[in-house]
């Protein structure tokens, strides 16, 4: 049976096509943000610390269909507050940004470990979690990953002058009055946000690439500011087709195709920006 065949007949795939279509596009836009602002080790201490989130709240509420809700939301919480708690030690120049971020990203890790261990049963969620699992996404999590990935694009739409303004001179934005402050609280809030909406799909290790491969290939391939985002876009579309396809073909891990789909489409941009450069 071909991929088109299986696609049209199983809905557990066209679950993980639209899951990873709705993953691949809100990533893809905040990426263009993250890049810009260099902020690829933030998201990744941020998607890391989920992990603490995950185990507490498999620990208080259990693993399974019925839990999902519960522990995705304690992740949410989880995961906004390390992120405004390293963007409030940055700001403030208590600390370094890298050292912040370290701090967190282990003491998170940390406290996933003790929330593993107090539970006395073994339970798959935690490795889904962590490695993802884009074929076993329910249309339950679809609605989830629907609605929060509403929330992030009008927010980043609504506020799209204003992130423009934040991303290319911070200094001069605020002599215009723009509130660069709560801009960057506000970012690190979506990125959180759109690392829940991941990690059931693409999971907590890898969610990390989806977050800076995008764009840094669209930036490769142009310097206008919207055309970058519309080339992220596509370059993450694309990596989640063709990902989907070689998981199929090969019937390898799903997540880990869609981030090697997307490496190869970063190389490819690579050599695309050498060859156009000479």
């Amino acid at each position: 049976m071909s991929f088109v065949d299986a696609l049209v007949h199983y809905s557990f795939l066209q679950n993980a096509f639209i899951a990873g279509i709705l993953v691949s596009a809100v990533c893809s836009i905040l990426s263009v943000y993250i890049v810009f602002k260099k902020m690829a080790f933030i998201g990744q201490g941020i998607s890391h610390s989920a992990f603490g989130g995950v185990a507490a709240g498999i620990y208080f509420f259990g693993s399974g269909e019925e839990s999902v809700f519960y522990v995705q939301g304690l992740t949410l919480l989880f995961c906004v507050g390390v992120a405004l708690m390293i963007g409030w030690m940055s700001r403030k120049h208590l600390v370094s940004e890298d050292s912040a971020i370290g701090i967190f990203f282990v003491a998170s890790m940390a406290i996933g470990i003790v929330f593993i261990s107090l539970r006395q049963e073994y339970t798959n969620d935690i490795f889904n979690y962590l490695f993802g699992n884009i074929l076993a996404v329910s249309l339950h999590d679809i609605w989830l990953i629907c609605a929060l990935t509403t929330i992030v694009l009008l927010t980043v739409w609504g506020l799209f002058k204003e992130f423009k303004f934040y991303c290319f001179d911070e200094e001069i934005a605020e002599v215009y009055g723009i509130p660069t402050s709560f801009l960057h609280y506000l970012l690190l809030v979506l990125i959180a946000v759109t690392i829940i909406i991941s990690i059931k799909a693409i999971g907590i290790i890898l969610v990390s690439a989806f977050l800076v491969i995008p764009a840094a290939s669209a930036r490769l391939l142009s310097r206008n500011y919207s055309k970058i985002f519309l080339l992220s876009f596509i370059l993450g579309q694309l990596s989640n087709i063709v990902g989907l396809w070689i998981s199929f073909q090969w019937e390898i891990p799903s997540g880990a195709s869609v981030v090697l789909a997307l490496t190869f489409f970063f190389i490819l941009s690579y050599f695309f920006a050498e060859v156009k450069r000479k």
